[in-house]
Order: C-alpha cells, then structure tokens, then sequence
C-alpha cells in the first residue's frame, strides 16, 4: 500500500562502501603475484601451446551482436550508460569458468558471458586506458559467488586455481579441498564465514546441464548504477528459448559438448537476452558486501533496461577461436556511473589488468581494444 502511495524507494549509493584497508591492498598484491604466477605456466598445465586466462581460460565462442539502450526508461533506471536509447555494435565471448582448458566433462557447468559494446563515450576507470570507446560486462550463469572479501579471496583464489587437481583425486581429493577452504590450508579453525562461503560454492554444482543459450548471466556483486546500486542479469526473452532445438546437454557425450549446441543454434537464427538492473532498496535484504546471497526478486525486482542481439552468422567450429582468445575483457572499462562496488570488487581492477597484460605479452600479441566489430573480427588487428 504504501509503496502506491509514495512510490518505491531505492538505496542511494554511498562512496564510502567502497573504502579499503592496508591489509585489502597487501591481499590484491598477493592475488595479482598469483594470477601473474598461474598465467605464466597455464599452457603446461592444460597441455596447450598458448597461455590462458586464470578464469574462464576456455572460450566456447565468440560471437557478433548488438546492445540496444531501451527509450522511456523510469528515471531511476534511466542511469549512467542506460540514460538514453542508443544501438551499439558488441562482441560477446562465451566460456567456462574454469582456470583450465579440458574436456567439457573435467571443467564444470560454470559459464560466462561477456560483453563489448562499442562506442560508449565518457572516461573509463581502467587506468591505462581511461580513453577507452568501449564497455564490457562480465557475468556467470548464477545469481551468487563464492567469496566476499578481499581477504578470503587471496588464499580462495589459489584454491580455484588449483580445483581440478584436486578433483582429479576423487573423493579424497574433494575433502582435501574442502579442508582447504574452510581452514585456510589448515592455518584456522573453520569459521561461520568460511563455511558459508564453501556452502555457496557448493551451489554451483546445481547448474542445470543444458544449452548455454538458455541458462540467465549475472554480475558477480553489485553495480554503482548512477544514484543507486544494483545488480544486474542477462535473461534470454521467452521467445528465444522457445526457438532453441537443442537443448539438452551431455558432457559425457564427446569432449566438446558445450560448443556445437551454440553454434548449431546460431547459424539458424537469432537470439535475443534481456539486459536486466535490479535495484537495491535496503542494504540488509540486499547486501553488497554479502556475495554469497541472492536478492529476492519479490522485494527487488529485475527491469529490462536494454537488449543484447545476436543475430543469425555463420561461425567456424572453432567458435573463432583467435577472436575470443585475444579479445580483453574486464568489468572495470566502464564509466563511474556503472562501476563495480564494494570490497571484493576492488580486487578485480587489478586482478583483470594484470592477467590481460600477462596473457598478451607470454602470447605475443598486441593488447588493444578494437572500436568496432570489423576490427574485432580482423585476425591481423592483434598482431604486434
């Protein structure tokens, strides 16, 4: 009732979530030494000739599409880069969100989708590229993550990187690990935090087996969205999934199971994801320091703010492989109005800066942002 009344109202956004410590910033410097570590010995680890992300080290595709701003927004959603309608060309990448490249099967049902849309103007917060046209998102196919704090992150971190060779040991292997995360390599007790964010983890495993087309992507965390704060999902439309032909899934099947049901779908027909915002209303029902909790949609609502298209092409089966492989991706080549927030946040301005910078000098190829799809998709425009 009184919501009819007076109108919902949102969390404004505070600066002052975003304040670090000595202590954060020691952290980052340990988990960038780790990423820069990982990344410079990713080609022996998954028996591959090129050097890989630290996350997401396996692209299922990269893809053209479009990012369509929708007009006639409410005011409050009407923030930052969603102010006014605009069409922009965009690339996306689909991976999975292992820190190896193996069969399908070896990796886990984590995936991602990022996102380049081109020719967003406004200064960028990377700070080697604040001239930057473009603006990216980086989103996983689950409402939560596994961590919320700088610190934890610095030993989780390494945790991840290792997963798979723990895994490969069975049960044994899997208690290991778990021992691991929860006692901080068996340096403390295990705590109310540390197993939570084990339980959180522990939910990836209900991700459902299907085409990726069909699953929703996440933020990883909130957004700064102008005078408010969010969270953000990319949902295919009803309409889409219905067009989809192939949906279920089998890892075990072949080594390669995830790839050919996107791109056989592709070559067909369009497809089409709502881009969603939901806004916080209150920080105890919605957290932003608290990762490993969903927000309820029933008290805050997601609003379709934009589209992103991807039509019809013909793609190789290798998904352009040198495309995707080449292109950088980081939530932080944004503008302000749109940043991430809160503390783990932080981490990952650096932790992206630091394993694209890695991974294009080890792989001899140019770091630089293409400004539309036709560079994007020139092979020659990566080469130094």
């Amino acid at each position: 009732m009184l919501n009819k009344l007076f109108g919902r109202r949102y969390a404004k956004f505070d600066p002052a979530i975003d304040q670090l410590t000595s202590d954060d910033e020691k952290a980052i410097d340990q988990i960038t030494a780790d990423i820069r570590d990982y990344i410079g010995k990713s080609d022996t680890v998954s028996k591959i000739n090129y050097h890989t992300r630290d996350a997401h080290a396996k692209g299922y595709c990269a893809l053209k599409a479009n990012f369509e701003i929708l007009p006639k927004l409410p005011k409050e959603y009407a923030q930052g880069i969603y102010a006014k309608p605009a069409r922009h060309e965009a690339v996306i990448r689909f991976s999975n969100g292992s820190s190896r490249v193996a069969a399908d099967n070896k990796l886990g049902l984590s995936q991602g989708l990022a996102i380049k849309v081109f020719g967003v103007k406004g200064d960028k917060l990377l700070p080697d590229e604040p001239d930057s046209p473009n603006f990216d998102y980086n989103l996983i196919n689950f409402p939560i993550f596994f961590c919320n704090t700088i610190q934890d992150y610095s030993y989780i971190s390494r945790l991840f990187l290792q997963l798979n060779d723990y895994f490969a040991k069975g049960a044994k292997g899997q208690a290991k690990f778990a021992f691991d995360w929860v006692t901080q390599y068996g340096k403390k007790l295990p705590s109310k935090e540390s197993l939570k964010t084990f339980r959180a983890f522990s939910k990836f495993k209900t991700i459902k087996p299907q085409n990726t087309l069909l699953y929703s992507f996440y933020s990883q965390g909130a957004v700064r969205h102008g005078d408010y704060m969010a969270k953000i999902r990319v949902a295919p439309t009803k309409a889409s999934q219905a067009k989809i032909k192939r949906r279920d899934l089998d890892v075990n099947a072949t080594n390669e199971a995830i790839r050919p049901l996107i791109l056989q779908e592709i070559r067909e027909h369009d497809y089409e994801f709502d881009v969603q915002i939901q806004l916080c209303r209150n920080l105890k029902d919605q957290p932003i320091n608290d990762l490993t909790k969903e927000w309820d949609e029933k008290d805050a609502p997601f609003v379709t703010v934009a589209k992103l298209i991807i039509p019809c092409q013909d793609v190789p089966d290798d998904g352009n492989f040198d495309i995707m492989e080449h292109l950088s991706f980081t939530p932080f080549r944004c503008i302000e109005a749109n940043r991430p927030i809160g503390n783990l946040q932080h981490a990952r301005l650096r932790a992206y800066q630091t394993a694209s910078t890695t991974r294009h000098r080890l792989n001899h190829k140019k770091r630089a942002e293409p400004t539309n799809l036709k560079e994007a998709f020139n092979k020659d425009f990566y080469n130094l």
